[in-house]
Order: structure tokens, then sequence, then C-alpha cells
């Protein structure tokens, strides 16, 4: 677990949502300079980008901010593919960033042995130090 005041933390966000995706790295870069928020609008997309990274031993994410509702590939489908890749033993925390449409989902969230969190959209400066100051400070 790296610590977000002696190196850089990698934040990647995942949402096919234009002005979530920009709020999303806005909030995130302006609560902490230090992080590299690497966002993607489509799950495949992701994906493919990790796979290369696990190939390649490239720079992976320390945390993923997934939203559930994506066309194409979901926020399940991607979480299900990304354990088949990686295996349970992960460096990379999940957490859910998602609308919640009903309450299967964030009860499925909440069970979730990948999923280390799951917030509501849009993430506030609360849920920021939430999420990043307690697990790497």
């Amino acid at each position: 677990m790296k610590s977000i005041m002696n190196s850089q933390l990698v934040v990647w966000v995942i949402d096919d949502d234009f002005v979530s995706l920009f709020a999303t790295r806005y909030g995130i870069e302006q609560w902490n300079k230090n992080c590299k928020v690497v966002d993607f609008d489509s799950a495949e997309t992701a994906l493919k980008i990790f796979s290369d990274t696990l190939d390649k031993s490239g720079e992976k994410p320390d945390i993923i901010l997934l939203d559930l509702i994506m066309p194409i590939m979901d926020g399940w489908t991607f979480l299900s593919k990304f354990e088949k890749m990686y295996g349970s033993k992960t460096d990379t925390d999940i957490y859910i960033l998602s609308a919640f449409t009903n309450s299967k989902d964030r009860k499925r969230a909440k069970e979730h042995p990948s999923v280390k969190g799951h917030f509501d959209k849009p993430l506030s400066k609360n849920l920021l130090e939430e999420v990043f100051t307690t697990n790497y400070s």
C-alpha cells in the first residue's frame, strides 16, 4: 500500500458519463495534487489497458473508482473479468462509485470480495478523505 505523502498514487476512474469523469478527476486532483488520475469512458478499454500493463510490468492503478451502469460492459462484468485476469490477491483497491439505481446493486457491492467500498455519485470531499486518508496516509 502506497503512502500518498511519499509517492504518487495512481487512480483510475471508469465511467461512461463524461460529466462524472470530469467531476471525479477534478475532485481528486484538487484534493491531492500528488495523485495521477487516468480516466476511461468504457470498462472494455480499461480492462485492455490493465491487461497490457500486466503483460509489460507497467504502472498498475492503486485505486479504481468504478461505475456500475455502463453500456456494452457494465461494472459487474468488469469486476468478474478483472478477477480472472489478476486473481483474488490484488494490490489495486476497487471502489464502486455509482448512482445505485437499485438496492440489490448496493447490497452486492457491499458483499463483493473485490470491492473495498461503495459510494454514491458525485464524489464528495468527505468521501475523498474517507477513501484516501484512511487507506493511503
